[in-house]
This record gives structure tokens, C-alpha cells and sequence, in this order.
């Protein structure tokens, strides 16, 4: 009897370690989907503010994938195409020409060394069971510097695609871009361009 006992402890664990394990890891795998972004669909809105003024313009999405667990999700990769800055406030064709330019000489973005920018999702924290928004944390890099930046999100599946927003706001000392900062610049006065720069970021799949 004692035998009999044993035999089927072992046959159990065995079922367990050999069985059971290898179908859960299974399921781990093919739970998590890859969804890529449709860049098309998609918007990055920008914002820069000035002592008296702002401008605002848009940037494109040269790529994107989300990463779903059964709906919810958990990450996402996205490549921002650093040559596509445009600008849609200012109406004298040779002003925004200027400004563009200016935004991507070395003053600022320096899209010739870094045309392109990205951002990791690292972190993600839904507020309940229920819910569409979430607090995102993401790994910016631009002009080659990496840094972290929590901002809250909205995400939500359509269907077999998905659309999520996020108002995300950027202090661009972070990464040396600092001209016109009155943190590092004494008597600019009202020329002086503030440090914080505001995306409004659309992504649909």
C-alpha cells in the first residue's frame, strides 16, 4: 500500500513538472500579442511655449508596436521620425521655414546626427479592472540620452485593433537642449523659451 502511495506521488509530480508546466508556459507565450501601429492613423502633436508665445506643430511615427495580455496592455515600442518636425501656426512660409530649421540644427534636435527618436514602454499600471487609463513609464531617448518619463494614458481595443492617448510633457534639459533656457542662459528676458515642451500622442492599430 505504502508503494502504491508513493507511485502515484511520483506520477503526480512528475505530471506536474513534465505536463502541466510545459502547457502553462505555453499559454505565457501566446498571450502576450504584438500589435504593430498603424502610422498612418496615427498623430504626435507638439507644443513649445515661449515667455510671449507658443508654437505647435506635428512629428511623425515612423514605427510602433503594442504589446497586449489578453486585452490589457503591457508595453510598447515606438520610433519617431525626427526629420518630419513641422510647424502649422505660423503663416510667413520664410518664418516657419526658419523655425523648422532651427528646431533641427544642433540648437535643438540636431536631426542630421539623430534623425530618429524613440520611446520604450517599461512600465505599466492600469487604474482598475474596468479601466481605460493607465500611468505609463517610458524610456525616451533622444539625441542619443535616455531618460524616464511616467505620464498617464488612455488604451483601449477596437475590434482587432486598438486605439490609446497620452499627454505626455518633456523637460528637454534632460536630454542638453538648452538653448534659450533660463536655466542655463542669464538676461534672455522675454526671449527666454521655456524648458517643458507637451506631446499629444494618437496611436491606433
Amino acid at each position: 500500500m505504502k508503494q502504491q502511495l508513493l507511485s502515484v506521488a511520483f506520477a503526480c509530480i512528475a505530471i506536474f513538472f513534465c505536463g502541466t508546466s510545459g502547457s502553462a508556459s505555453e499559454k505565457i507565450a501566446t498571450s502576450v500579442k504584438t500589435i504593430p501601429v498603424n502610422v498612418q492613423k496615427s498623430t504626435v502633436s507638439w507644443v513649445g511655449k515661449k515667455i510671449l508665445g507658443q508654437h505647435k506643430g506635428k512629428i511623425k511615427l515612423q514605427s510602433g508596436s503594442v504589446y497586449l495580455k489578453d486585452e490589457i496592455l503591457t508595453g510598447g515600442t515606438f520610433v519617431i521620425d525626427m526629420r518630419t518636425i513641422s510647424n502649422e501656426d505660423i503663416k510667413d512660409p520664410d518664418y516657419k521655414k526658419k523655425l523648422i530649421g532651427h528646431l533641427s540644427s544642433s540648437d535643438f534636435f540636431n536631426v542630421e546626427a539623430f534623425p530618429t527618436a524613440t520611446a520604450k514602454i517599461t512600465k505599466v499600471v492600469r487604474m482598475n479592472d474596468k479601466s481605460n487609463e493607465y500611468t505609463v513609464t517610458a524610456d525616451f531617448t533622444i539625441k542619443g540620452i535616455t531618460k524616464s518619463v511616467t505620464f498617464p494614458a488612455t488604451f483601449k481595443t477596437t475590434g482587432n485593433g486598438f486605439e490609446g492617448r497620452a499627454n505626455i510633457t518633456l523637460d528637454r534639459t534632460l536630454w542638453d537642449i538648452r538653448y534659450g533656457s533660463s536655466n542655463f542662459f542669464e538676461g534672455l528676458g522675454d526671449k527666454a523659451i521655456k524648458n517643458e515642451f507637451e506631446l499629444d500622442v494618437k496611436i491606433a492599430g
